[in-house]
C-alpha cells in the first residue's frame, strides 16, 4: 500500500461545499455548523438538495439520483476547494455507483471530510481517485457543533496541517509495539458491508487500519471482524487502531472480543485512540504513511495530511 495524492490545505476563504449523501440532515444543527464555518473564514455553500427528505424511504436525505448529482456537481465545480459531509446515516453505498468518476478524476484534488456512513465513499475516494480523504466530523454533527475539541483537530488539519504531524491519544496498548504503514478504514461495519464492491480496495495489506463503530451489539461487530478476516482482508495489515464503539455494548465487554479477534494478527493495536463517534473525536487523514506507537499511543504522519 502506498500513500495517497495529497490535496492542497484550506486558505481563508475557501469555499467548502456541504452535502448529504446519506441521511436526512437536521436544520437547526447544520445552520449552526454553517456558522462555525464561517467562524473559521470559510465560505460555506449548501448543495440544493442537503435538506430533502427522501419521499418513501425515510432514511434517506433525498433521492440517490439526487444526493449523487449533489456529491458530483459541488466535486467538479472549480470554485469549490472542499467537500464536507453533512452526516452519516446510511445511503453512501446507494450513491457510490451513480457518480461519474471519470468526471471527478479529471476536477482534481479536493478536500473530503467525513465519516460513518460515508466510510464507503473514503474507500471509493481512495480506489477511484487515488486521494487522501479526512475521516472526521461532520457539518451537521454534534461534536462539529458542540465539542471545542473536536472542531480544533479538524481546524487544524484544515488551515494548518503542519500542526498536527503527530496524533495523540489518550488510548493503551491492547498489543504493544510500532509498525509503519498508510492509514485506512472507518466504520467497522461499512468496511465489511464494502467488500466484493467495485469501490473497496483488496485488503489492507501495508496498512495502518483504523476501526470504530456505533450502536452495534458485541456479536455483530465480532460477526464483522470475522467476515474481514475470513475474507482475508486483513492479511499482512501492519497496525491497528481502534477508536469509539458509542452506543454499543459496554467496553469490558467488546474488549476480550477485540483481542480475541485481532490480538492473534502479531501487529500492534492501539485501543480507544479518540476518533470515531465519541465526544472529541479526533479527524484521521486517510491514504498517508505514518508510524503508530501502540505504547504512547500516537500516530506520527510522514507528512502533513494536506500539502
Amino acid at each position: 500500500m502506498r500513500g495517497l495524492r495529497r490535496p492542497g490545505r484550506l486558505a481563508p476563504g475557501a469555499r467548502v461545499a456541504v452535502v448529504a449523501p446519506s441521511g436526512p440532515v437536521p436544520e437547526e444543527r447544520l445552520a449552526a455548523g454553517l456558522d462555525v464555518l464561517r467562524g473559521w473564514d470559510l465560505d460555506p455553500v449548501v448543495a440544493p438538495h442537503v435538506l430533502d427528505r427522501h419521499p418513501e424511504f425515510g432514511y434517506l436525505a433525498g433521492t440517490d439520483a439526487d444526493r449523487a448529482a449533489d456529491l458530483q456537481a459541488a466535486w467538479c465545480d472549480p470554485a469549490t476547494d472542499a467537500v464536507l459531509c453533512a452526516r452519516g446515516g446510511y445511503g453512501a453505498q446507494r450513491v457510490a455507483d451513480l457518480l461519474d468518476w471519470e468526471a471527478m478524476r479529471a476536477a482534481g484534488p479536493k478536500v473530503f471530510v467525513g465519516f460513518s456512513d460515508i466510510t464507503t465513499l473514503h474507500e471509493a475516494f481512495a480506489t477511484r481517485l487515488g486521494l487522501v480523504t479526512l475521516h472526521g466530523p461532520m457539518a451537521a454533527g454534534i461534536d462539529f457543533v458542540k465539542n471545542p475539541a473536536a472542531q480544533d483537530h479538524l481546524r487544524a488539519t484544515l488551515l494548518a496541517p503542519e500542526t498536527v504531524r503527530v496524533i495523540a491519544s489518550g488510548g493503551t496498548p491492547l498489543v504493544p509495539g510500532r509498525a509503519r504503514g498508510v492509514t485506512l478504514g472507518g466504520c467497522l461495519s461499512l468496511l465489511a458491508a464494502d467488500l466484493g464492491t467495485p469501490h473497496a480496495r483488496p485488503g489492507a495489506r501495508g496498512g495502518l487500519l483504523c476501526l470504530e463503530d456505533v450502536g452495534e451489539p458485541a456479536y455483530r461487530l465480532d460477526r464483522a471482524l470475522t467476515q474481514v478476516r475470513r475474507a482475508g482482508w486483513l492479511d499482512g495489515v501492519h497496525g491497528l487502531l481502534l477508536g469509539s464503539w458509542q452506543g454499543c455494548d459496554p467496553y469490558e465487554r467488546l474488549r476480550p472480543m477485540l483481542l480475541e479477534r485481532l490480538g492473534g494478527l502479531g501487529v500492534p493495536v492501539v485501543e480507544e485512540f479518540g476518533f470515531g463517534h465519541g465526544p472529541g473525536a479526533r479527524t484521521i487523514p486517510f491514504g498517508v504513511p505514518a508510524e503508530l506507537d501502540a505504547d504512547t499511543a500516537t500516530l506520527t504522519l510522514d507528512e502533513p495530511a494536506l500539502s
